[in-house]
């Protein structure tokens, strides 16, 4: 990486799409972007998806609402209004496919905050209430609900959990890792999972897609994404006993829980969000921190730990870079299990957000941008690419990464969908603001400028900070609560 600091090109300062063009070729990355905004029939967006159904149901456009958490529900991870007003949210976005809609602890212990929701017995009817409130905003803005297809996202946080004091972590872990275990405060081997204690986890995890069958819910995702428990066990390579090492026994908990799953009875669909790659942690740069600012990322020290095993989908020998090929056996694995949809990410917002969430902003625990980030969204869309090029019939392909295009995020997400890059495009945090801004790009051929996001990344920051998340600069239900206050503060004080 370069010494000397880079100079931003704030997205809204390129007019228009050969100003956006001419940025992207400056920056030497494949980036394609479309001249104008389709709309009606005329936009690959609004055609459905081939060859995939759940449930019973097509899905009938090209673009999913990502499960984001709050994490503002009771600390028993019941539904508060918040929450209700997310997902009352998330109907009127348009969107057919509403990819696990929140990610929900399947036990308490697996929370990653006090406010998460669980997935459990005794909050069935506030998860069957968030479905009834999803369709019903659907329908009534659209006139009909019955191509909307949710989906409940199922997790453990892993080494990310903190279920008792939102500034505390109790860590349960798949291996000691020679860089997050000092990051993360991690000293002894009392928090790696027993074989024993995965297999009770995996019954967790039945039991949920139960519940989830049981409330209406169309499918479940079984998360393996950004660090989180799952994920980490896909990459633990050096852990031993049958759920370590090879990738025959990385990947036995995912076949477990589908087993169990058909073994129970339950014919709910499933779904899989995958990091598709790992990068090493990153850091702050100290030579160029100041007191109240963040210095731009760089990796962590990892010479020490060559060859690198302990990630998923990375090059052994250089780990700032990426190795697809278990990542496209563990496709070809979900589609024998018969996942319907993979929905692909990278990184980890802990420990390297650029990969995960290329943003101009970074969260109070982050850094900041070492590069524009559009080459981070560049590598998630040609990893996706080399996804769907590979990818068998019968499983759709979901995107992710798309925020930060901002304005000329449907020029991209035409393009991409268009030719095949993709099945799908996701959407995730900028929906807090703007839940609707494919749906008016399909009706209008337009957006409201006023309401995109410009990854602020106070959705990440406030919760870090022991506040609900939501997007605080551009919804005014959030600006006027009296925790923007206090995040105005805690920006500040972190220099972001």
């Amino acid at each position: 990486m370069s010494a000397e600091p880079f100079k931003l090109t704030r997205i809204p300062t390129l007019k228009t799409a050969d100003d956006f063009r001419r940025h992207v070729a400056s920056l030497h990355v494949e980036l394609p972007c479309e001249d104008a905004i389709a709309s009606g029939s005329d936009s690959p967006l609004a055609q459905s998806v081939p060859g995939v159904t759940i449930n019973g149901k097509t899905i009938a456009n090209r673009w999913a609402i990502q499960p984001m958490e709050g994490w503002d529900a009771t600390t028993t991870g019941a539904v508060t209004d918040e929450v209700r007003r997310r997902w009352q949210r998330f109907g009127e976005s348009g969107a057919s496919l509403i990819y696990g809609g929140e990610a929900m602890a399947v036990r308490p212990d697996g929370r990653a905050n006090p406010n998460q929701l669980i997935i459990n017995d005794e909050n069935k009817t506030g998860l069957a209430e968030l479905r009834d409130i999803l369709l019903r905003a659907h329908k009534d803005r659209f006139g009909s609900a019955d191509h909307v297809i949710i989906g409940f996202q199922l997790t453990h946080s892993g080494r990310f959990c903190r279920p008792h004091d939102k500034k505390r972590l109790e860590p349960r872990i798949a291996y000691r890792h020679p860089i997050l275990d000092k990051k993360f405060g991690i000293a002894s081997d009392d928090c790696v999972l027993s074989d024993s204690d995965v297999e009770q986890l995996i019954e967790r995890y039945i039991r949920a897609a139960r519940i989830a069958a049981d409330v209406g819910a169309d499918f479940v995702d079984i998360k393996h994404r950004h660090g989180y428990l799952l994920h980490k066990f896909l990459g633990a390579h050096t852990r031993s006993g049958k759920y370590g090492g090879s990738f025959e026994n990385r990947t036995r908990i995912l076949r477990e829980i589908v087993s169990g799953i058909r073994a129970s009875g339950n014919t709910i669909e499933l779904g899989v969000r995958l990091s598709a790659f790992d990068f090493v942690p990153f850091r702050p740069d100290p030579a160029r921190s100041q007191p109240g600012k963040l210095g731009p990322g760089i990796p962590e020290d990892f010479t020490h730990c060559l060859p690198y095993r302990y990630a998923f989908g990375v090059n052994e020998q250089n780990p700032v870079e990426y190795d697809l090929s278990e990542p496209l056996q563990f496709m070809d694995l979900c589609h024998e299990l018969g996942v319907k949809i993979l929905n692909l990410s990278g990184g980890s917002p802990y420990y390297n957000p650029h990969i995960q969430r290329p943003a101009a902003y970074p969260p109070s625990d982050g850094y900041q941008p070492a590069h524009d980030p559009l080459i981070d969204v560049a590598r998630q869309i040609d990893v996706v690419r080399q996804f769907k090029a590979r990818a068998r019939s019968g499983i759709a392909i979901i995107g992710t990464a798309y925020s930060y295009l901002q304005e000329y995020l449907p020029h991209v997400a035409q393009y991409v969908v268009r030719h095949g890059w993709t099945d799908m495009i996701g959407l995730g945090r900028m929906t807090l603001a703007y839940p609707g801004i494919l749906s008016d790009a399909v009706a209008r051929g337009a957006l409201n400028n006023k309401i995109i996001c410009r990854t602020f990344s106070d959705c990440t920051t406030a919760p870090r900070n022991g506040l609900i998340s939501g997007c605080y600069p551009l919804d005014k239900y959030y600006s006027a609560k009296p925790e923007f206050q206090k995040l105005k503060a805690i920006k500040k004080a972190a220099g972001v």
